[in-house]
């Protein structure tokens, strides 16, 4: 084998010494000496590609005859009328023909046609190729056939099919990856390699054979092809070669004794220091080049290679845990920004997710190979994907180098640490504690003390059909339900309002649990972007799946704990809470997101409800009123924060709330499926009392759902009258005469028509909640106020509050049709 390796602008080095890299010439390119000279006809695959172009020229300056120029294009290509034209200028005879190369049939015939009207086939350039590069454990057969098909199946037929002829000159363009590889380019590299060993066999057999295998061509070659290419090239010390030099280095090697050479142009100082090489100087073949020793002995220093094992392990003792995260972020987010190009690590966000960074699986590997260099570990081709974030992945590189894994440590001190890791253990009695909560409901009330005051007002949150709903980019945001942006951005604002910092929860526990339904939002967006697409395909199915509306919010605050969404209907968010207050309890997460949305992206369910009479005529909900004619749906988002009681005394987080107990179930075989059911409703809010320990004489209030339907507020009426049976029924809206549905006088249950005060007495006050959907399930929560603020605390809640609790039961219709 032998090295052509550019030593600045306008020099060649070559060398025919096989791997031992013995100079044996080293001359100026501006006085390259050529004396192989085309004869006849000379084929060129490729066609009008941009190394194709380069090389025709370069033989119609050197006076060839005749020029056949291949591609599966043929003269359609892009620019084939101009090269002809300007090859004929040069004096030359020009044709450019459609011929896939790696197809039998096809290229036999075009060999005949050239053999038949003459000149003879003199040399064969075959210059085609393609580029699919990716991740070993991503190149399908596909992918192999592509590269390959092109590359190596169409030498073979051009070898098989001239190998009677005698020829000038048989030249393989393979690649430098299949000398030294390259990142990504194990299919094309494989190529290559069989190009080169193609050319050692035909020498072998007495026939002419010559695989150059070139660094980057400059003026458009494949490895100018795309933007990721040129960046990722950018970075290397092998530069794009000037095309007039190349092909001056391609008549040297044609005039030499070699089968197969190495053409490249190489930055020597840079290659030297290691920059943009991590790895590459462990090579021999690198390692023991003249320009190397040469370089490393005028610098009085060896060769910079990869940190020697164990030396940065050695700068990290001593220091805190912290203090080493620290330090192996900087070193992750400074190789990051090295291999995206940027200027310094600041491009480089330390939370920021890899993938949106910019990192695909190319350049993923890249990463992997110099933290190798950096770290002297072993690191796997998956590193980036197992562990996706700068922070992320220095945890992970910490616990390598230190021997101390997360799923190993002790208490890690923070709010997120779970219940077998902090040495505490649930009880499944325990109460949880509302610690944050936040909200998107109608009225403008973005906030809990904006949606009091809307309810403390009786206000009425009725308005006209949206008008901004499609507005949303870039690309996956347009294919996205904006019901996941609501989610996360009142999961996030509901933590932040607990006083945590939704990044520390980052590999914690955290559970998701939230309400949601299918809106038919995607439908929309593939009717409006029509059989051509409008770029969001590929982002259609995770922006509308249900399940997405819980594991969003999990994958972009790195929660590790359950991510369930829940469809129940109108008790979806109550199961979700339900759900949300096992998991804590039994300890399968440390803290949960509870809650629900909704968004009434189309107008179906409006349509469907008015066919069924179930829809008020108004909008307005009048549950248990003499003139309830149907219920009105609204939408919202409301959001929770839940842990242990004891886990928010000991984290020091504000109690908003109690969850004294939940219960869930389902009508059966009821008097139809969506008819509510009286005996089950009863059945569950006795479950509620019983899971809470509490008898329905400790609840003060309770918030019904109230559908405002003649059939459903009056089964709902009787079951609380049959459970609850006292004073204590909160106030609805447009409701100012009690339904004569309902046997008021069955129980000591009254409708408030207006606001009561709920004064604080000896025990805590206690609401119950209910909810049933159309579904048939029920749901019912028993809450609680927190228990007493304790010195240096604020004394106002969160939430806001006045003490008078008569409106909570406003809020019903509106946040169940959310």
């Amino acid at each position: 084998m032998a090295v052509l390796a550019g030593c600045g602008e306008n020099e060649v080095a070559v060398r025919r010494a096989g791997i031992l890299g013995r100079r044996l010439a080293h001359v100026s390119g501006r006085g390259v000496r050529e004396s192989w000279a085309p004869q006849g006809t000379v084929l060129v695959t490729g066609g009008t590609g941009a190394i194709a172009g380069h090389v025709s020229r370069w033989l119609a300056g050197r006076g060839a005859e005749r020029l056949v120029l291949t591609s599966r294009s043929g003269p359609a290509a892009v620019g084939a009328a101009a090269l002809a034209a300007e090859l004929a200028t040069a004096g030359s005879a020009v044709e450019i023909v459609a011929c896939d190369v790696s197809e039998r049939v096809g290229l036999a015939g075009l060999l005949d046609r050239i053999d038949a009207s003459g000149p003879r086939l003199s040399s064969v350039m075959h210059t085609a190729g393609v580029l699919d590069d990716g991740v070993v454990d991503r190149l399908d057969t596909a992918r192999l056939e592509s590269v390959l098909g092109v590359k190596a199946h169409g030498a073979v037929l051009l070898d098989e099919l001239t190998a009677d002829l005698d020829l000038d000159a048989f030249v393989l363009f393979s690649s430098a990856a299949s000398t030294l590889g390259g990142p990504g380019q194990g299919n094309y590299a494989a190529a290559n390699a069989f190009l080169d060993a193609l050319a050692e066999n035909r020498r072998a057999r007495g026939l002419a054979g010559l695989a150059v295998a070139w660094g980057l061509w400059g003026g458009g070659g494949l490895g100018e092809s795309s933007e990721v290419i040129r960046s990722r090239m950018r970075r290397m010390p092998m530069p794009p070669m000037d095309p007039q030099l190349a092909v001056r280095a391609l008549g040297e090697a044609l005039d030499g004794p070699d089968a197969v050479v190495t053409v490249m142009e190489v930055d020597w100082a840079q290659l030297a220091s290691g920059a943009g090489a991590a790895g590459m100087l462990k090579r021999p073949l690198v390692r023991d080049l003249p320009e190397i020793r040469e370089l490393s002995a005028a610098s009085g220093r060896a060769p910079v290679l990869a940190p020697a094992e164990g030396e940065l392990a050695a700068r990290l003792a001593g220091l805190s845990r912290s203090e080493q995260e620290r330090v192996l972020t900087g070193v992750v987010r400074a190789e990051a920004a090295v291999v995206l190009g940027h200027d310094s690590a600041d491009g480089v966000q330390a939370r920021q997710a890899f993938k949106d960074l910019g990192f695909d699986s190319l350049t993923s590997v890249e990463l992997r190979n110099r933290l190798n260099a950096a770290t002297g570990l072993r690191l796997p081709a998956t590193l980036v994907f197992d562990h996706p974030s700068p922070t992320a992945l220095a945890t992970y590189l910490r616990g390598e180098l230190i021997g101390d894994h997360p799923d190993t440590a002790a208490d890690s001190g923070t709010a997120a640490t779970p219940a077998a890791v902090d040495g505490t253990t649930a009880t499944a009695d325990e109460p949880l504690a509302i610690v944050g909560m936040a909200c998107r409901f109608p009225g403008g009330a973005s906030s809990p003390e904006e949606f009091w005051e809307l309810l403390a007002s009786g206000g009425d949150a009725v308005g006209g059909f949206p008008t901004d709903r499609v507005g949303i980019s870039p690309r996956e945001a347009l294919a996205m339900d904006p019901q996941q942006r609501l989610m996360l951005e009142t999961s996030w604002e509901a933590l932040e309002r607990a006083g945590i910092d939704p990044w520390s929860l980052r590999g914690s526990s955290t559970g998701v649990f939230a309400g949601g339904f299918t809106t038919g939002y995607g439908l929309g967006v593939s009717a409006a972007a029509g059989e051509g697409g409008s770029g969001v395909e590929g982002h259609l199915m995770t922006g509308n799946a249900t399940s997405v509306l819980s594991g969003r919010v999990s994958y972009v605050l790195g929660l590790e704990g359950p991510a369930v969404t829940v469809d129940t209907a109108c008790s979806s968010s109550l199961v979700a809470l339900n759900l949300a207050a096992q998991s804590v309890r039994s300890g399968e997460c440390s803290m949960a997101l509870a809650g629900g949305v909704t968004v009434m992206a189309t107008p179906s369910s409006f349509v469907e409800f008015s066919r069924q009479q179930g829809l008020s005529a108004d909008g307005r909900c009048r549950a248990f009123s003499e003139d309830a004619d149907g219920t009105g749906w609204a939408e919202g988002a409301g959001v929770l924060v839940v842990e242990r009681l004891s886990d928010a005394r000991r984290h020091g987080h504000r109690v908003l709330a109690v969850v004294r107990g939940t219960a869930v179930n389902q009508d059966g075989a009821s008097n139809g499926l969506s008819a509510p059911n009286g005996p089950s409703q009863q059945r569950v809010i006795r479950a509620a009392l019983a899971n809470a320990r509490l008898s329905a004489a400790e609840v003060d209030v309770v918030e019904a759902h109230g559908t405002g339907t003649t059939l459903g507020d009056p089964i709902e009426a009787q079951a609380l009258l049959a459970t609850y049976g006292r004073d204590r029924l909160p106030r609805t809206l447009h409701a100012d005469v009690a339904s004569s549905h309902v046997d008021w006088s069955a129980g000591e249950v009254r409708l408030l028509t207006e606001s009561v005060p709920w004064p604080v007495g000896e025990r805590p006050r206690r609401a119950g909640v209910s909810a049933f959907g159309i579904s048939g399930t029920n749901a019912h929560v028993i809450l609680e106020e927190g228990p007493p603020v304790e010195s240096g605390e604020a004394d106002e809640p969160a939430g806001g509050g006045s003490g008078a609790a008569g409106t909570a039961g406003s809020a019903g219709s509106v946040a169940d049709g959310a």
